[in-house]
C-alpha cells in the first residue's frame, strides 16, 4: 500500500484521513497542534488509517442482496435463474453474479444454455465460474484493488477456476 494513501493535508493545520467503503465514508482530522507537531499527527493519521482498513475489511456490508425473484445458490451474490426468451420460445439456465462497480450495482450473467439440453457438467462449470468471479471481486474490494473481469470473457471455453494466478479468497 502506498505510504500516505487516503491521507491528505487540506490545510497547514493538520491531516485528513478519508476512507470510503461501499458508499460509506469514515474520516478523521489530525491537528498538528493537538498531536504536538506535524510528524506526530502524520503518524497518528497513518495508524488510524491502518486500523480502519482492518476494521472495514471485515465489514459484511460489501454484499448486495440479490433481487427477490432470483434463486440463491448458497453463495452470497450468486444466483441461479431460468430466463425465458419469448422470441425463441425457449428457457435458458443462467448463473448471475451481483457486484458493485463505482458505487453502482452490476451483474454478470453466465448463461449455461437451453434448459432442455444442459448437461450437469455444463451447469457445474457455469456455477464454479460464477463463484470464482464473485470471489475475485471480493478479494479485490477487501484488498483495496481494482476489480477486472476481463479474464472471464471466454469462460465457456476455458476453466477459469483452474487458473492458479487468480486472486481469490
Amino acid at each position: 500500500m502506498e505510504k500516505n494513501k487516503h491521507i491528505t493535508e487540506p490545510d497547514v493545520f493538520g491531516y485528513q484521513v478519508r476512507i470510503v467503503r461501499r458508499g460509506k465514508e469514515s474520516s478523521r482530522y489530525f491537528s498538528h497542534k493537538l498531536w504536538g507537531n506535524k510528524g506526530k499527527s502524520l503518524q497518528a493519521a497513518i495508524k488510524w488509517r491502518d486500523q480502519m482498513l482492518v476494521v472495514l475489511k471485515g465489514s459484511k456490508t460489501r454484499f448486495l442482496k440479490p433481487p427477490k425473484n432470483k434463486i440463491s445458490t448458497g453463495v452470497t451474490g450468486v444466483s441461479r435463474t431460468i430466463k425465458f426468451d419469448h422470441r425463441k420460445d425457449k428457457s435458458y439456465l443462467c448463473y448471475t453474479v451481483f457486484w458493485v462497480c463505482n458505487g453502482k450495482a452490476r451483474n454478470k450473467t453466465f448463461q449455461v444454455g437451453n434448459i432442455d439440453k444442459v448437461t450437469a457438467d455444463e451447469e457445474l462449470h457455469a456455477f464454479r465460474t460464477a463463484r470464482v468471479f464473485r470471489s475475485c471481486y471480493e478479494y479485490a474490494i477487501d484488498n483495496d484493488l481494482q476489480f477486472h473481469d476481463e479474464c472471464f470473457a471466454g469462460w465457456k471455453l476455458t476453466r477459469v477456476y483452474d487458473n492458479e494466478n487468480l486472486q481469490v479468497i
